[in-house]
């Protein structure tokens, strides 16, 4: 009987997927579509163990299939802006389909569902950190003395200071993080870089946007904000250093500051022990060319 409930379940599955499979990650997620009465699953570990299964079985056949984040609110929207009914498991199709093209996807390779997920969930939170910041950019206008786009041009002397960053940076893999303080919460991006045989830097598209516009954020606004480089080579301790957002440019942390910083329990406060394997650096001199150009507001 239970090896038969699961074929019916995998069948189910089945009519909702086109190529993408919209994934509810989550119980809170899962329980809301629970008010769906064509939505037949009762518990969301049995739900997500059919859901590896069929990818598996899609995977062995040959048919590759996308993963995309489900989120029962921005459907509900997206019904009632369409007039269609949300409990109707063609329309739950029509809306993965638009998650394809929209949203966040990852592609299934064979990997464990327990490592997709968090996979998934992450890059969720990177597009809409920057739909978010993107927003706030373009919300800030033009400059009242000079008329310049303000958001365009901290964009440009962001993306000219991460230029400079890469290109002192020390050789190895580089881990960047640059965080924004704001409301109604602190915006973080993060930025892999890696040298490889021929000396290149591949960089993901993606996360140089998202990176570049958080910065650009954090500059044109003047919040408060710091970003943090660690690079690692095998057989050398990994160095760490960065800067604090002070106004609309970058300031140099010292060695010191950079050990406080790591060395420091966020909450209370108290000292904790230093990462063996770390120096805790002061960071490469930017000048001359730490400037893209000017933003509007310093004219």
């Amino acid at each position: 009987m239970a090896h038969t409930d699961h074929q019916t379940m995998r069948r189910v599955l089945r009519r909702e997927i086109a190529g993408t499979i919209g994934l509810l990650t989550d119980e809170h997620d899962f329980r809301a579509m629970r008010r769906y009465r064509s939505f037949t699953f009762d518990d969301h570990t049995t739900y997500l163990q059919q859901v590896e299964e069929l990818l598996k079985t899609r995977a062995l056949q040959g048919i590759h299939t996308t993963v995309a984040l489900f989120d029962p609110q921005e459907y509900a929207e997206f019904c009632t802006a369409k007039g269609l009914d949300p409990d109707v498991p063609a329309h739950r199709s029509r809306f993965t389909a638009e998650l394809a093209t929209t949203g966040p996807t990852i592609p299934y390779e064979g990997q464990p569902l327990a490592d997709l997920v968090p996979t998934l969930v992450d890059e969720a939170v990177r597009q809409a950190t920057w739909e978010y910041a993107a927003t706030l950019l373009a919300r800030l206008g033009a400059c009242a003395t000079c008329g310049e786009d303000i958001g365009r041009a901290a964009f440009a002397r962001a993306s000219g200071l991460l230029g400079r960053i890469l290109d002192t940076a020390p050789p190895g893999s580089r881990h960047l993080v640059c965080s924004v303080t704001g409301t109604p919460e602190t915006l973080v991006a993060v930025l892999h870089a890696d040298d490889t045989a021929t000396g290149t830097i591949p960089l993901d598209e993606a996360e140089v946007l998202e990176f570049t516009t958080v910065l650009a954020l954090g500059l044109a606004t003047q919040q408060p904000g710091g970003l943090v480089m660690r690079t690692t080579i095998p057989g050398a301790p990994d160095q760490i250093y960065g800067w604090r957002l002070r106004g609309d440019d970058l300031e140099p942390l010292t060695a010191g500051e950079v050990f406080d910083a790591y060395c420091t329990d966020v909450e209370s406060g108290e000292l904790i022990s230093p990462e063996s394997g770390v120096d805790y650096c002061a960071p490469p001199d930017l000048a001359p060319e730490n400037d893209g150009p000017a933003p509007p507001h310093r004219h």
